[in-house]
C-alpha cells in the first residue's frame, strides 16, 4: 500500500500525533495505512546483545514492563511522563519517534541511550543509528515505502543508570525543555559511557555532545556537572513560545540537566 500510494499515505499506529494534526489540518494524507493488526510488531525482548521493542509496542507495556524496569529504568520513567494513560493505553513507541517531533519523549532517551532503529521497507530491513535518524523539523530518514520496525537498545553493562526530566505547564503537555542521561561507572566512580539526549530546545532532538565529552573518563564532581549543564545549555537552540522566551527553556534545560546528572550518578551507585 505504501508502494501504491507513496507520499499520499500515512502509517496509523497509535494515532495519538498523527490524529490531532489532522484535526487541525496540519495533515492531510489522502490515504491512512493502519498497521495495527501486525501483531508481530508489538513486543519487548532482550536478543543478541540488544533490548528489541517492536514499534507497536504501546506505552502502558513499556511502563508496566519489569525488564524494562529493572535494567532500563530511564525508559520507563520516559514513558511515565508521556500524556496521560489513556494516551499511553494507545500511543507506541515507535510511533512516538517517527513522527519526528523535537518535543516527543523518546527521541531524546533514545539518543541518550545510543539505540539504533530498524527499517523495513520493500528491499528488506536497514539498521539506523539514531543520531543519523532525525534530519528535520518533523523530518526522519523514513522514505514514504518504509516503516520503523523496531528499536535496538545495548544492554547496560557494570553500574548503569539513567534519568529523564522534563519541565512542562500542565499534565499532559509537550516539554517546555527535557534532558535525558544514561551512563556506566566503573568500580572507582569514573564515567565509562555517558549519552545525553535533549528535548524541544532545537528542531532536532539534540546531543549534548559537548557535555558527554567533557564527562567521559572522568570521575563526575559537582563542578563538573555544573560546567556540562551549561554546555548543554549553551548547545541548545530552543524558540519562544507559549511554553517560555528562549532564555527562559536555556536557564530550565541547565537546571534540570544537572539534576538528571545527579540523579544518573546516584542510582548507578545504587543509592536511590
Amino acid at each position: 500500500m505504501l508502494q501504491t500510494h507513496g507520499e499520499d499515505a500515512k502509517i496509523l499506529a497509535g494515532g495519538q500525533s498523527l490524529i490531532p494534526m489532522m484535526k487541525l489540518r496540519l495533515a492531510a494524507p489522502k490515504y491512512l495505512v493502519d498497521i495495527n493488526g501486525i501483531s508481530e510488531l508489538e513486543y519487548i525482548r532482550e536478543e543478541d546483545g540488544f533490548l528489541r521493542i517492536g514499534t507497536l509496542t504501546r506505552e502502558v507495556a513499556v511502563e508496566e514492563s519489569e525488564l524494562i524496569k529493572s535494567k532500563y529504568g530511564i525508559i520507563a520513567e520516559t514513558a511515565k511522563t508521556i500524556a496521560d494513560p489513556q494516551i499511553r493505553n494507545l500511543a507506541t513507541v515507535g510511533g512516538n519517534l517517527a513522527h519526528g517531533d523535537p518535543g516527543n519523549d523518546h527521541p531524546a532517551t533514545m539518543i541518550a541511550l545510543k539505540a539504533q532503529v530498524v527499517i523495513a521497507g520493500p528491499e528488506g530491513d536497514r539498521s539506523v543509528d539514531i543520531n543519523d535518524f532525525f534530519e528535520g523539523f518533523f523530518e526522519t530518514s523514513l522514505k514514504p515505502n518504509e516503516i520503523l520496525k523496531e528499536l535496538k537498545i545495548p544492554i547496560p553493562s557494570g553500574k548503569s543508570a539513567g534519568s529523564y526530566i522534563k519541565i512542562k505547564r500542565k499534565i499532559g503537555d509537550f516539554a517546555a525543555a527535557g534532558v535525558a542521561v544514561q551512563l556506566s561507572l566503573d568500580d572507582s566512580g569514573t564515567c565509562r559511557s555517558i549519552g545525553i539526549g535533549l528535548t524541544n530546545v532545537d528542531s532536532v532532538p539534540l546531543r549534548a555532545k559537548r557535555s558527554e565529552d567533557l564527562l567521559l573518563g572522568k570521575q563526575i564532581t559537582d563542578e563538573l556537572i555544573k560546567e556540562a549543564s551549561q554546555l548543554a545549555s549553551d548547545d541548545s537552540n530552543p524558540t519562544e513560545d507559549l511554553r517560555g522566551s528562549e532564555e527562559y527553556k536555556k536557564s530550565i534545560l541547565r537546571v534540570i540537566t544537572g539534576r538528571a546528572l545527579k540523579s544518573a550518578v546516584s542510582r548507578a551507585n545504587g543509592d536511590m
